[in-house]
């Protein structure tokens, strides 16, 4: 398995010395898990976004403060670390109207897309799975977090996620979670051109671009 980036260690120590819990979480813990090397390095923590801010001033950023979201450097990397959080209605299909910062982990587990995407680690190797995506990982399945319709009803974006990462890592569709993305496709609607594009090139450079044809 890939070990943890230098850089990502010392932001998560940096963090859990200031007394707040930290964790890898998203897409460089699963690509970790799949021994393939993340491109990404996301971190949630307990530290709200001005705790951030100071900790790591002046290598810091305010990028997404309505989000919890600061970006930190370390060295020539760039990390967004964001507070746990619960997120509130989707009135547009993509963004939350408004986040509630939290101090669990689980709350902020559980309001992500895939179960694959929602494993934390922490600057230790250790794994924080609450909902079945290690097994999920090795069954080659992607599947929402919770109920199926309320993900993609949520942020219609995953829609065109499901299909992606479907594509990129040679996984099937959970039955429910497709059958979700088939009723829901229409909301598809309210997403940005350019958005959706985005999402169609990195399918069609994928390893399996008639993904894309099956999945409709």
């Amino acid at each position: 398995m890939e070990v943890i980036a230098p850089p990502a260690r010392r932001v998560l120590e940096r963090l859990e010395r200031a007394g707040y819990e930290a964790y890898l979480v998203g897409g460089c813990v699963r690509d970790l898990l799949l021994d393939r090397r993340p491109g990404d390095w996301d971190i949630t923590t307990a530290a709200r976004p001005e705790e951030v801010l100071s900790l790591f001033a002046p290598q810091a950023a305010a990028t997404g403060l309505k989000h919890g979201t600061v970006t930190v450097f370390e060295g020539a990397a760039s990390f967004e670390v964001t507070t746990f959080r619960l997120d509130g209605t989707y009135a547009d299909h993509r963004h939350p109207d408004a986040v509630t910062f939290s101090d669990s982990l689980a709350e902020d587990l559980k309001r992500r897309d895939f179960t694959v995407n929602a494993i934390a680690m922490d600057q230790a190797g250790e794994i924080t799975d609450l909902f079945g995506g290690r097994e999920d990982l090795a069954r080659g399945v992607l599947r929402c977090v919770g109920r199926p319709e309320q993900r993609l009803e949520e942020d219609a974006l995953r829609i065109m996620r499901a299909v992606r990462f479907s594509a990129q890592l040679g996984f099937t569709i959970d039955e429910k979670t497709y059958e979700a993305l088939a009723e829901l496709s229409p909301n598809l609607k309210h997403i940005s051109a350019e958005r959706i594009q985005v999402e169609l090139v990195k399918i069609l450079t994928s390893k399996h671009p008639e993904y894309l044809e099956a999945a409709w």
